[in-house]
């Protein structure tokens, strides 16, 4: 007897494609749900990644570009009223507002280093909040992903209990085969919430870096600024 339901067990398909083809309609919906979210959050994970070397990158040139020397007016009419940078529109805010606190008559408009210290910080908050962007479906999908396959799992486990009591059989064949099905939607959970709350964690603190190096170059562009409107 024993050897027979071995073999019954045996001849049953545990692939990841059979067990979704047997489970009910609601397992399926949530494994359907999980693998969504976990291929949106790749494609989140990958995006931030590329951007976030391009946003370094980009303020390692305009950094050489800023301290080589040049006078700004030069480098503010290089780069333009509209760039394309993070660090050229953080320093072409500060410009244009520089430029639009003098007179005709070259006369300085009081009130003018609070005015551009606000430009340049309207500008990182703009910067802050693209670099940002995305970084809440990670930590959404982080904390909710493990629940949701529990509670495929709940499900399925509860049908695969229905289906024993209606059968009025406990062997293997009939059990393995619900709860395989019930647990396939946490193992789904966890395979889309580990990732993303890894390079959540990650992408986060190069976030903080990346703002903190525009603060930081905001800052000391405020003080050539300073220096000029005391002089």
């Amino acid at each position: 007897m024993e050897t027979e339901i071995l073999g019954a067990a045996q001849e049953i398909d545990f692939s990841m494609w059979a067990l979704f083809a047997r489970a009910t309609l609601i397992v399926k919906l949530v494994v359907l749900m999980l693998i969504a979210a976990s291929f949106w959050a790749w494609a989140n994970i990958f995006q931030k990644l590329i951007s976030y070397r391009n946003a370094r990158s980009e303020a390692s040139v305009f950094d050489r570009a800023f301290w080589s020397g040049d006078p700004l007016d030069e480098l503010f009419d290089r780069i333009g009223a509209q760039p394309s940078g993070a660090s050229e529109k953080i320093f072409a805010a500060g410009m244009m507002e520089w430029r639009r606190s003098h007179r005709q008559d070259g006369v300085l408009i009081a009130g003018a280093q609070a005015r551009i210290d606000r430009s340049m910080d309207v500008a990182i908050a703009k910067e802050a909040e693209e670099l940002n962007k995305g970084l809440n479906f990670l930590a959404t999908v982080g904390s909710t992903a493990p629940f949701v396959g529990l509670f495929g799992t709940v499900w399925g486990i509860m049908n695969a209990f229905i289906e024993i009591a209606q059968q009025q059989n406990t062997n293997l064949a009939v059990v393995a085969p619900g709860i395989a099905e019930a647990l396939m939607a946490t193992g789904l959970g966890l395979v889309a919430a580990i990732p993303a709350v890894i390079f959540y964690n990650k992408l986060s603190a190069d976030s903080d870096r990346i703002i903190s190096g525009y603060e930081a170059f905001a800052d000391e562009f405020a003080t050539i600024l300073s220096r000029q409107l005391d002089s």
